[in-house]
């Protein structure tokens, strides 16, 4: 049996303490899956899972609560995971093995996040002192090799010798195909509170992107993706519900690499998964890259010789937004609206030095 993807939604993606700050994950996410389910042809009573990443919920069962704020039947337990960045595209990959096994034969899947309330985290001190709070969780037992995800970036820039310059250029340029992709884009956001497009996305220039503030060497807020909040979801069937085409999940890995830079950790899942797929970089109509950082991204596209022609026809997270837990998710909605025909990889890093790749096809 073979898995595919027959239709993909998400909201606008909004910077935290904008027009979506104060809905919760499920209000957020309900309208996503109603309209999912309307694109698909499929009844509330169709669906056998939801799958949702969420980095920021604070535990609990985010996937429980989005289906049952969509109306979906009480049968269905969701199930929810963490893989920080790279969740939204693990929840594509545990839905394909949930389908090929026969275990299930719809499932929704994605990820879902509130940065904007996202509970404050507290770290007990065990001599009995205050607890405090503190932004990045651990993602490694060694502090020594667990590096401020912005510091690591800026080490990275500087091992690899790429430039704020190069860095600006960049993110000028993400935006500005973001700004150009707009109208088409309308057919993949679920509109919420009156947003029909990503709030982030303007028409960034060269001098604009030079007067940002340092935030550690050559990392800038012009050149890193904000802090956002967003929903972002598909639809996985067998191949008996492929009625109209689709996208076929061809293959898909996560692994782990450095955790030291944490940048990096796509290079090796897009080395597999092009190996699992039998092709080449050349063989790619369209690529969906994680731009947390301009330097992440310019660094996995360079280590994999893309096509840059041919990366972010939309533009990247730089001129959106970076809700983690749906990040991943909105990688493969923008897939299944840009690829046309042929082959298609979306691929993302996360912190602790991890990476998701998948390869799509066009059916």
């Amino acid at each position: 049996m073979s898995a595919f993807v027959i239709a993909a939604r998400r909201t606008a993606v909004v910077p935290r303490g904008g027009a979506f700050a104060k809905l919760s994950i499920e209000n957020l996410a309900a309208p996503v899956l109603t309209a999912l389910l309307a694109d698909a042809g499929l009844g509330l009573q169709d669906v056998d899972e939801v799958i949702c990443s969420n980095a920021l919920g604070a535990g609990g069962n985010p996937a429980r609560r989005v289906a049952l704020a969509a109306g979906l039947s009480e049968r269905v337990a969701g199930l929810s995971t963490d893989r920080q960045c790279v969740g939204g595209l693990d929840a594509l990959l545990i839905a394909r093995a949930m389908v090929d096994s026969g275990a299930a034969r719809v499932v929704i899947a994605g990820g879902v996040e509130s940065y904007s309330r996202r509970p404050i985290r507290l770290a007990t001190d065990p001599r009995g002192g205050p607890s405090m709070p503190y932004e990045q969780p651990p993602f490694t037992p060694w502090p020594a090799r667990d590096p401020d995800v912005t510091e690591a970036a800026a080490a990275l820039a500087q091992r690899l010798r790429i430039t704020r310059n190069d860095q600006d250029h960049y993110a000028v340029h993400s935006h500005a195909r973001a700004v150009a992709a707009q109208e088409r884009m309308a057919a993949e956001i679920v509109p919420i509170l009156g947003q029909a497009r990503d709030a982030f996305t303007r028409p960034l220039n060269l001098a604009l992107a030079q007067r940002a503030a340092v935030l550690s060497g050559t990392i800038t807020p012009a050149n890193t993706a904000v802090a956002a909040d967003a929903a972002a979801f598909v639809v996985v069937v067998g191949d008996g519900f492929v009625r109209r085409g689709g996208l076929r999940m061809a293959c898909g890995v996560t692994l782990g690499a450095r955790p030291e830079e944490p940048a990096l950790g796509a290079i090796p899942a897009m080395q597999e998964a092009l190996r699992l797929a039998g092709i080449g970089t050349g063989d790619l109509r369209v690529t969906e890259l994680m731009e947390a950082y301009a330097v992440q991204a310019i660094a996995c596209a360079e280590a994999l010789g893309l096509d840059m022609s041919r990366v972010n026809l939309g533009g990247g997270a730089l001129a959106r937004g970076h809700p983690i837990g749906a990040s991943g998710a909105i990688l493969a909605v923008r897939m299944f609206h840009e690829l046309t025909e042929g082959l298609g990889l979306a691929a993302i890093s996360a912190a602790g030095g991890l990476g998701t790749a998948v390869v799509f096809e066009r059916v």
